[in-house]
């Protein structure tokens, strides 16, 4: 059995300017997780992919952009979003987020 193991002190962390970091955690091909962490004020644009994914609010407080709507999620909250669906986030209060995607994002990784 292929298991891949990540230990957070051994992932890189990237980052995406505008107070936003990113770490890419364990992966296959059909799914992977990713620690999003951002400064009060950071903004996670809106955009569109064709993976589903779905997030677990760590900590701190965002603003999300869900097509025509706004929601507000803080600790212990999560959010599905489909293939394709129009979404962003404005971080109100520090915080880290928990993004798990089907398939995993190539795109993370190069």
């Amino acid at each position: 059995m292929d298991v891949n193991v990540v230990y957070h002190k051994d992932s890189p962390l990237q980052d995406l300017g505008g107070g936003v970091t990113r770490r890419v955690l364990a992966y296959t091909p059909q799914l992977m997780i990713v620690e999003v962490a951002f400064e009060k004020g950071g903004i996670g644009a809106v955009h569109t992919h064709p993976h589903c994914q779905n997030t677990y609010i760590l900590s701190g407080r965002f603003r999300f952009s869900l097509g025509d709507r706004e929601v507000e999620v803080g600790a212990g909250d999560t959010l599905a979003f489909p293939s394709n669906a129009p979404h962003g986030t404005v971080c109100l209060e520090a915080g880290t987020l928990l993004d798990i995607f089907t398939p995993m994002r190539e795109d993370f990784v190069k």
